[in-house]
């Protein structure tokens, strides 16, 4: 009788570690179901796996997502994590966010907002809505194939001159509100830089890695610098237009 209690008192520190070892352990147990689990539906891969034209970003080594040849896999990828995840998210919702706003824009009535103004306006959330569209939907479907990840790559930067260009149409219609002779001028120049920024953005070697320098330089999101220069240029005009006091001019030489 005396020995029971004694290979109890004995045992209990190992029955104790034993209790306290058990919830680790069912974590580590349920963390390793979750990750076969993950795997089995879906495979990430190392870059220097990929095929050379998934090779666009050579500072992101893990994580990528491997050629699918399938359109539903692709779009099924959005709710994964992935490479692509937070450009697809934040264009994705940006659509969306858009899309609401111009609704609410063009819906109101004449007395508050005038169809000029909702034209206007309308130019800019075309652009955006496109932009945004493009954009997700690219990095949506860039792993399926080859030739769909191209052709929605050309779109993607298609979007972001049109969304340039009609960034400018509000700028413009309201900077030039009285001359129209300035307002179509810088319009049309606007038109004709975004024009040829699409025709760039359509070159099938633009796309490729080995011409990132090229898409550094010349992409379309540099489009809005050079669009910005020739708002410059349209200052004088613009200021023109105010009819500011020569006592301003001479205020703004000083600080020059």
């Amino acid at each position: 009788d005396d020995k029971l209690p004694l290979e109890l008192d004995e045992d209990l520190p190992g029955v104790e570690t034993s209790l306290l070892n058990v919830p680790s352990k069912c974590a580590e147990q349920a963390e390793e179901f979750v990750k076969k689990v993950w795997a089995a539906g879906w495979n990430v891969a190392h870059h220097h796996t990929l095929p050379d034209w998934l090779k666009d970003n050579d500072f992101l080594l893990r994580g990528h997502r491997v050629p699918t040849n399938s359109f539903l896999a692709c779009f099924k990828s959005i709710f994964r994590i992935h490479t692509e995840t937070g450009n697809i998210w934040t264009h994705l919702l940006g659509m969306i966010a858009f899309l609401g706003i111009a609704s609410y824009f063009l819906t109101r009535p004449s007395i508050e907002i005038q169809w000029q103004e909702k034209a206007v306006f309308s130019a800019f959330f075309m652009g955006a809505i496109l932009c945004m569209t493009f954009s997700w939907v690219f990095h949506t479907v860039y792993c399926h194939s080859e030739r769909v990840g191209r052709f929605f790559n050309k779109l993607d930067y298609c979007g972001i001159a049109l969304l340039t260009i009609g960034s400018f149409v509000p700028w413009l219609y309201y900077s030039f509100y009285c001359r129209l002779e300035p307002k179509v001028t810088y319009l049309a120049l606007i038109i004709f830089l975004g024009t040829i920024c699409i025709v760039v953005s359509m070159w099938d070697k633009f796309a490729q890695p080995q011409y990132r320098p090229l898409r550094a330089v010349s992409k379309p999101p540099d489009f809005p610098r050079v669009c910005f220069g020739w708002s410059v240029c349209a200052l004088p005009w613009n200021i023109g237009d105010r009819k500011l006091p020569s006592h301003t001019w001479g205020l703004h030489s000083q600080r020059v």
